[in-house]
């Protein structure tokens, strides 16, 4: 043993400076005759044991070389997984930052719906967004739900919100055709992005919008993704919903469409302006037949039964609403809606008292005129006024283009009324006791530096009341405006309805004042009504949408403000103004009264007047206040007022003026002061019930042998 050292697994091979030769022995002993055998077997284990350890050698070493590489692979692999969840997490977080609690969302906030409706029942304008009843996917025709999948999403009830094949569908189509000819938004995508998100087109909003769609498959059925999304979705023309589009549209629910009715409503997903039935019709049924290619493509319908469908009779078009001119109605009709029902949000029905196929035929009529006359005279534009005599506006044009003018210059313009408004005048004389038949003076007048002049430069020296009227003569209206007072002239015409500023001077009498053509035209109404003013209104009834009654209209107006004596003596004196005055273009074929009127220059020109059904007022100018080309009152607009007349009249019988009853005409008379100016005459009238009181600004003494000898005069003049 000394000689060789031996270790586990087999003799340890020597260093090379330890070789040494085999010792010899002597010949004939014992280990000298075994010594070739031994030496043989020894060398051959000795192989053996140097080749299994070798061969654990190199098993332990692949080992250890696995051991040192595997385990720290695994750290790393462990390492970048848990990072890379991290980093998955933080984009998460990061991509929901901002995004809304869908669980706090159950409808999308909307604007409550207010719905114009005129006489007829045809819807005027809608404002703010309607829905319609809620609908589930149950209760609609299969008809509806196939349209809408054949065009949108065919694989909705197979996919979790997100579709890998109509996203690549969609890529395909794309690459194509050059340009995004599909989408690739399911209709849970497409539900997410209308119920919580912004329209904008971001990387960051397509990812939220993925998953809020995985959140919303994980937590509704698919019943209940679609319902939700069939009643939320915007169908053009402000309605949201299926049913609210189908009732607009079609004037049925959707729970009762037929086939060609769910085709267009399913077209309509992708741009509802341009495939509205409403505005565009032929670009609708267009796509409703892209639909039914698509039901066929997709196996919800056949060739036999799209045939069928389609061979039914057309549908009914919904009724239209009044033209582009309306707007103006309804725009001055919506500003009003809160001072009747408050400012809560709730949709509301309006039923006015527009006359919309009346309505239709005035915008022509003014189009007509003022491409016409209008062109060649210099007259940009035009307003016109159809009251009812208890004030119901069947008819307004606010210009010539609410497209190119929202202004509504039948409302908010404020106008000089030049001769139109001297019938104020002569309601004061009349009242302070002049009769129609009374000799006043057509005579040059000044006062101080301030000369009136008639319109042709002519006088026509003393001519009665009424011819004075009939021509317009200016001069007598300043005479007797200054005899009765200013301030007389101006309580007149509050009670009637004036309300907008008129400065007490002289020069009142020629129309130097402002005035809006509805308050103008109003205050005729109430000439006509025998002295009870009223006010202008457009509102019948204001419904809920559960049925109930919000507003109703009752009651007539703003009472007496004139005698009827007194309005009816003003009424047959203004009928002279149409047969032999400055209002005969405007004469038609029934009785009528009127009066025409043109301010300094030629900027603004006015007839108003009034049959026993109508009362009509129309104004021509220029927005700009330019003057126009020698157009007057008893041109232009006497011819539109005639025109809008004859329509207006059309199918209806011939009615006189009517005349106040008898004891009107013969109540005792009082004396009440109507104006409250200095100095200003007494005046006569008779009591008028409900006419606003007229305050004293000045202490005045009556002198009663004056007031006798007036009594005396005027009992004189009447018999």
């Amino acid at each position: 043993m000394g000689d060789s050292r031996q270790v586990r697994g087999g003799p340890q091979r020597p260093r090379g400076s330890d070789l040494r030769a085999p010792a010899r022995t002597r010949p004939g002993s014992r280990s000298g005759t075994r010594g070739p055998a031994t030496k043989t077997r020894r060398t051959a284990k000795t192989r053996d044991v140097n080749q299994t350890g070798g061969r654990r050698k190199r098993a332990a070493r692949r080992h250890g070389w696995w051991r040192r590489r595997f385990f720290p692979a695994l750290g790393y692999l462990t390492s970048i997984g848990l990072w890379g969840m991290v980093g998955v997490l933080g984009i998460v977080v990061l991509f929901t930052q901002g995004m809304p609690d869908v669980r706090s969302l159950v409808t999308p906030d909307r604007r409550p719906a207010i719905t114009l409706v005129a006489e007829d029942g045809s819807v005027i304008h809608r404002y703010g967004d309607l829905a319609g009843e809620t609908v589930s996917v149950q209760d609609l025709p299969d008809s509806l739900i196939a349209a809408v999948l054949a065009i949108e999403d065919r694989r909705f009830y197979s996919h979790l919100g997100i579709d890998p094949r109509g996203i690549a569908r969609a890529v395909v189509a794309f690459v194509e055709a050059g340009r995004v000819v599909q989408g690739g938004s399911t209709i849970t995508q497409q539900l997410a992005k209308n119920l919580f998100l912004s329209p904008e087109r971001t990387l960051h909003r397509k990812i939220q919008e993925a998953l809020l769609a995985i959140w919303l498959e994980v937590n509704y059925t698919k019943d209940e993704i679609l319902s939700a999304y069939l009643n939320r979705v915007y169908l053009g023309a402000g309605t949201y919903g299926v049913d609210a589009a189908a009732r607009t549209y079609f004037g049925v629910p959707a729970t009762e469409v037929n086939l060609e009715q769910s085709a267009i409503l399913a077209g309509l997903l992708r741009a509802p302006s341009r495939y509205s039935p409403a505005t565009n019709p032929d670009l609708a049924q267009q796509r409703a037949e892209t639909v039914l290619a698509a039901m066929v493509d997709a196996g919800f319908l056949t060739d036999e039964m799209r045939a069928a469908g389609t061979a039914l009779p057309p549908t009914p078009p919904h009724r239209p609403s009044s033209g582009d001119g309306a707007r103006y109605f309804a725009d001055w009709i919506s500003d009003q809606v809160p001072q009747f029902v408050g400012y809560d949000p709730m949709d509301l029905s309006v039923e006015t008292t527009l006359d919309a196929e009346l309505q239709r035929q005035v915008e022509a009529i003014v189009a007509e005129h003022l491409a016409g006359e209008g062109a060649e005279r210099n007259a940009g534009q035009a307003a016109v006024v159809v009251l009812r005599p208890d004030g119901a506006v069947a008819a307004m044009v606010g210009g010539r283009s609410y497209i190119d003018s929202q202004y509504n210059r039948a409302t908010q313009a404020e106008r000089q009324p030049g001769s139109s408004f001297k019938p104020f005048v002569y309601l004061a004389a009349l009242a302070d006791g002049l009769l129609p038949d009374d000799m006043v003076q057509d005579a040059p007048v000044r006062y101080g530096d301030w000369q009136p002049q008639n319109f042709a430069g002519e006088y026509a020296g003393w001519i009665t009341a009424q011819q004075a009227l009939a021509r317009s003569a200016n001069t007598v209206a300043v005479r007797l405006t200054e005899q009765v007072g200013v301030d007389g002239v101006i309580a007149m015409a509050r009670r009637l309805g004036i309300t907008t500023e008129l400065q007490p001077n002289l020069s009142l009498a020629l129309g130097s004042g402002e005035v809006t053509l509805m308050e103008l035209t109003a205050a005729y109404a109430g000439i006509l009504n025998h002295g009870t003013a009223v006010w202008p209104y457009g509102i019948q009834q204001i419904g809920a949408r559960d049925g109930s009654v919000v507003y109703r209209r009752r009651g007539s107006g703003a009472g007496a403000a004139v005698e009827p004596r007194v309005a009816w003596e003003l009424t047959q004196m203004m009928t002279h103004v149409m047969t032999e005055g400055t209002g005969r273009a405007a004469a038609i074929d029934r009785p009528a009264a009127g009066k025409t009127g043109t301010s300094q220059d030629y900027r603004d020109a006015w007839f108003v007047g009034f049959t026993a059904d109508y009362v009509v007022g129309v104004w021509v100018g220029n927005d700009d206040n330019t003057p126009m080309d020698r157009v007057t009152g008893g041109g232009l607009p006497a011819r539109i007022w005639h025109d809008v007349m004859m329509a207006a009249h059309e199918g209806l019988p011939v009615h006189p003026l009517p005349e106040p009853a008898p004891e009107d005409l013969i109540a005792p008379l009082e004396l009440v002061d109507a104006r409250p100016a200095s100095g200003a005459p007494l005046a006569l009238t008779r009591p008028v019930a409900g006419a606003p009181p007229v305050e004293e600004t000045t202490d005045r003494t009556l002198d009663r042998d004056a007031f006798d000898r007036l009594m005396e005069s005027l009992a004189d003049q009447r018999q």
